[in-house]
């Protein structure tokens, strides 16, 4: 590899940490995820910068940005457009709606009803739409950023299992640090700094980063240890739902990203410690047992962790 998605990768960090403040391990996460072509859910309280993530993601690459608020009333075509009749023509014509975009925040997805989630979750596995029989590409490359606040859940409808596993990373912002919060009053006082971010990577860079990150090697070794530990996440007796396939290709293909965010053309070991929990923990689903006794997914993955043997350091 020519360290070109390498140099892709670190012009994104860069570029998003002048709006995101102290929060690097978020934001490579975000970055890893675009590079994978992944789905995001940011579990967080309001006003933490997930909607400034989102503008800032599309800003850096020059590409289309749209932000769908879910309420209880909205409807499927609200997302994913509806065909009109034009009496002019006398025929029906598509008014795409805002899924049609490159970065898409769907903000408190989970105030949405269940056919509204679907619609949405449809369009992030297929990346196209069908209004009315039609069948309709959604843009390259495509990310949706969706948030769910972890507190309010009064007049929610919780992801269900399933739609969870679509989302290749769960990524917490938190609360930042009070030397990042002083930044960031420094920063707004006159303007916001999103207001002059400039575009650094454009989208056929992009694309093409997105393709060399495939190339990057992984051992046999490494693939034991990552299918071990999602293995042992089926057979831990206080999980009753582990990983998915789907969650074995989501750490696989994070782990290439992350190799080349830290410049190297091979994936060791760290790079799949650093990604069990984002990648694995929304997609196991606890014994009620286990529950009662407070034990976390986060938990969980630490013990199968410290448990699964690390493999040797002749890995590339």
């Amino acid at each position: 590899m020519d360290g070109f998605a390498q140099e892709v990768a670190r012009r994104l960090v860069g570029n998003i940490e002048q709006v995101i403040f102290g929060k690097r391990e978020a934001v490579e996460l975000a970055v890893i995820g675009l590079l994978a072509q992944g789905h995001l859910l940011i579990e967080d309280v309001p006003g933490v910068g997930k909607t400034m993530l989102a503008k800032a993601m599309a800003r850096s690459i020059g590409g289309t940005f749209r932000r769908i608020q879910f309420t209880p009333d909205m409807l499927p075509s609200d997302i994913t457009g509806v065909s009109i009749f034009n009496p002019g023509t006398r025929t029906f014509e598509f008014r795409p709606g805002p899924i049609m975009a490159n970065i898409v925040l769907a903000d408190e997805i989970n105030r949405a009803t269940p056919k509204t989630q679907a619609a949405l979750l449809e369009a992030m596995e297929e990346r196209q739409v069908s209004v009315d029989g039609v069948t309709y590409p959604l843009p390259q490359p495509f990310l949706v950023l969706a948030t769910q606040n972890p507190i309010e859940y009064e007049g929610t409808f919780p992801l269900p299992e399933a739609e969870l596993d679509r989302f290749m990373l769960r990524i917490r912002l938190g609360y930042p640090a009070r030397k990042d919060e002083l930044a960031i009053l420094e920063a707004q006082q006159f303007r916001h700094p999103i207001e002059t971010l400039d575009q650094v990577v454009r989208l056929e860079e992009l694309r093409r980063a997105q393709e060399e990150i495939r190339g990057v090697h992984v051992s046999a070794e490494i693939r034991g240890y990552l299918l071990e530990i999602v293995e042992r996440t089926r057979e831990h007796p206080d999980v009753y739902l582990g990983a998915s396939p789907r969650g074995t290709l989501a750490l696989f293909r994070t782990a290439q990203a992350r190799a080349v965010l830290w410049g190297r053309d091979y994936v060791i070991p760290d790079d799949i410690k650093a990604l069990v929990q984002p990648c694995l923990a929304h997609r196991l689903i606890l014994h009620p047992t286990a529950r009662m006794r407070e034990v976390t997914p986060e938990q969980v993955l630490e013990e199968i962790m410290n448990r699964v043997p690390v493999p040797g350091a002749a890995l590339a």
